[in-house]
Formats: C-alpha cells, structure tokens, sequence
C-alpha cells in the first residue's frame, strides 16, 4: 500500500471581505496516497484554487495543518517554502504562463537554471527530451505565441516536470482546450500518475473527469464526497445526464 503523501487535518482558511469574515474552507480532513490521480470538482467559487494554494504552500491557512511528502507546508517559512516549491511542486495553469521573450526550449529549461538541478551540460537534452514526451519538439526552437493553445498547455507541462517534482498541481488546465487538446494533456496526467507521480487537478471538464481514479467533489467548504470508484462514476454519468450534478 503506498504511503500517504498529502494530509490536511482540519484545514480552515477563512477571508475578511467587507461585509464580514468569508469562510471559504470549513475544516478539510484529507489524505491522498503517494502516486494518486485526483480530480477536485464543484461549483464555481466553491474553494479549489483556494485548497490547490494551501497544498502548494502559495497562502496559508486560517487554522489547521497540510503536510506533502512530509513537509510541514502550514508552519514553514517563506523562504523554505519557495525553495521546497520549486523542487517538489510543478504546477500547470490555465492558461500557460509560458514566458513570451523565451523560447520554448529556454522555458522548459528555466526551473532547471533556477534551482540549479542537473548538470548544467545536461539540462538542455533533459528539455528537448521532455518536449519529444509531449509530442511538441518540433515547437522548440520557437515563442510561444507560434503554438496552439494545446501545443503551449503541453510545454507548460514539460516545464513543470524539468526538475523532476512528485507533486504535480493543475487549475483548470484544459479550460480553455478544445475537447482534442484536452484529451491529450490528460493522457499525459494519466501517464504520469503510471510513472508514480502524484496529481491533483481542478477541472470543470464533466466528459474527461470520468476517466480520473479518484474523484473528490468540494462543496460548501468540505470535501463531501468519497474517491468515485467505477461503479459510482457510471452512476455519477447517468445523475449527469439527468442534470443532477452540478460540477
């Protein structure tokens, strides 16, 4: 049985608005095993990004506890965590993020110059292998803006594993994808999770959510449901053909 390698213990994050304290997160107890594919569902301004960025240590906690692969991510400082980060975490976006003056091959290796990972001499052949991975190496040698949507979405993958992270984090990265395109950078996660990283996305994607192991729904602040297994995931299909599910 693979070892735990997220937890959260009474995860709270609560934020001052105008009108008064907004509790966005309401107490999440969660334990996700090393090598998980997990997809986090539910309505819009439900919390996701919120609980993407405590597990990635981007904000803090109003209370409670998340610890990944061992680090105590809630307690450790700002400077330990950027370090930390950038050598465990990759993260995809969005929307890419890839930096528009580099080019492709000098945005994968980018993470690698910057926490000095690899012998410098190899860095190069480790992006140009990770672009070939992603079917995108051919795109190398240009900017960004010369790719489609699919082709940077796969980049920005390539360059959130250049330093090897165990934890691969995605907000709503196949949101603005064709169906196609998407297909493909799920395919990619599903590989991944072969290869014995960890990942958790947040996707609103109902038809590609199916294919995902594990499925945790985020409503009202907690976690409510249990990972979906086959069974549950037709049934889920058939409460979404009715309009039951709101995702």
């Amino acid at each position: 049985m693979p070892e735990t390698f997220i937890k959260t213990s009474s995860l709270i994050k609560t934020y001052d608005t105008p009108v008064g304290p907004l509790r966005v997160l309401r107490g999440i107890d969660l334990e996700l095993r090393k090598g998980s594919l997990v997809a986090l569902v539910g309505p819009s301004g439900v919390g996701k990004t919120t609980f993407l960025n405590m597990l990635t240590g981007i904000d803090k906690p109003t209370s409670g506890t998340v610890f990944v692969g061992g680090m105590d991510v809630t307690s450790s400082s700002e400077s330990k965590l950027t370090r930390w980060r950038a050598r465990n975490i990759g993260i995809v976006f969005q929307f890419s993020q890839l930096l528009p003056t580099l080019t492709v091959l000098e945005n994968v290796v980018m993470p690698m110059d910057f926490c000095n990972v690899h012998r410098r001499e190899e860095r190069r052949d480790r992006a140009m292998a990770l672009l070939k991975r992603f079917g995108v190496l051919d795109q190398a040698h240009k900017t960004p803006d010369l790719l489609s949507g699919g082709q940077q979405q796969r980049v920005s993958i390539a360059r959130a594993l250049a330093n090897d992270p165990p934890l691969l984090v995605g907000d709503e990265p196949t949101s603005n994808l064709d169906h196609l395109s998407a297909a493909v950078v799920f395919e990619a996660f599903h590989e991944l999770q072969e290869q014995g990283h960890t990942i958790v996305i947040v996707t609103h994607d109902r038809h590609l959510v199916h294919d995902v192991p594990t499925v945790l729904a985020l409503r009202n602040g907690l976690v409510e449901a249990a990972p979906l297994d086959a069974a549950a995931q037709r049934r889920s299909r058939e409460q979404e053909a009715l309009g039951v599910i709101d995702m």
